[in-house]
């Protein structure tokens, strides 16, 4: 099992985020570091501050030099996907192909109205997702591109220059809606972030995934699997890493540990040691 971190850009400063991505990029125990795009703060205070995701982790990508980076994940209604294909290829760029495309349908209705954003109905918001992943295929990956969609239309559409990470960056999506999310992983995705329950749950999702696959004639083993793992507010370690455990037991490829704000350097080397005793 690999082992990843991610601070949320809400209830936090930009001085705070900094510092542990710059520690944490110092520390090989860490696979990669995640943040979010939401413009509201979730689970909390709504009205607090929230950073915005792109433009934070382009300065994360430009601060750091080794963690692989992205965002879990971009609800596919906030941008335009060739808007998004744009962003990602400069992303990859600048971090020297260090990018993780984590993308999703959208689901948070009270941003998405206050900003007049239209989310749509479930079956919406899939067949947005579905058309969207393949408008960023085809900007990110061919040369020009055409698409005639319910959604989206491109008529020999170009996005240049391309990131060094070919075909494209990885994309990552979140969800773990059976009949369709999971069948858009298994055509579209390199890496599968499970959204969260017991290692009994993510069992069975996988093995829903692995049918998708097999449908599909694709290997699921070319899909990263990720979940994320809260470190709680007391910095409980082994708890954690208890966890982390169960689910690498379930198959787990990925653990994804969520820091609690305030964000601080000082619990990354303690989580590292325990990471590293724990034989993971």
């Amino acid at each position: 099992m690999q082992f990843a971190f991610k601070t949320s850009p809400q209830n936090t400063t930009w001085a705070d985020m900094l510092a542990v991505w710059q520690a944490a990029d110092e520390i090989d125990v860490y696979h990669s570091g995640w943040t979010f795009d939401h413009f509201y703060p979730i689970f909390s205070d709504s009205t607090g501050p929230c950073l915005e995701g792109w433009t934070t982790l382009t300065a994360l990508a430009q601060a750091t030099t080794r963690l692989r980076l992205g965002n879990l994940v971009t609800g596919i209604h906030y941008r335009h996907p060739a808007v998004l294909a744009n962003m990602a290829a400069a992303v990859d760029i600048i971090s020297g192909g260090r990018l993780e495309l984590g993308i999703g349908a959208g689901w948070n209705e009270e941003e998405s109205g206050a900003y007049g954003i239209e989310l749509g109905s479930v079956k919406e918001r899939l067949d947005r997702f579905e058309e969207g992943c393949q408008v960023l295929i085809g900007l990110l990956a061919t040369d020009s591109f055409d698409f005639h969609g319910a959604y989206y239309q491109l008529n020999a559409a170009r996005n240049e220059p391309k990131g060094p990470q070919r075909p494209h960056p990885p994309i990552c999506i979140g969800g773990s809606g059976e009949k369709r999310t999971l069948r858009i992983v298994a055509t579209y995705a390199q890496h599968w972030n499970f959204v969260g329950g017991t290692p009994e749950e993510f069992a069975h999702k996988r093995d829903v995934l692995a049918s998708h696959c097999a449908d599909i004639g694709r290997n699921p083993a070319e899909i990263m699997t990720s979940a994320h793992v809260r470190l709680s507010e007391d910095h409980d370690y082994a708890k954690a890493i208890d966890e982390a455990a169960a689910l690498a037991a379930a198959g787990l490829d990925l653990a994804i540990i969520y820091l609690p704000p305030p964000h601080t350097p000082a619990v990354l080397e303690p989580l590292a040691e325990a990471i590293r005793d724990s034989g993971l």
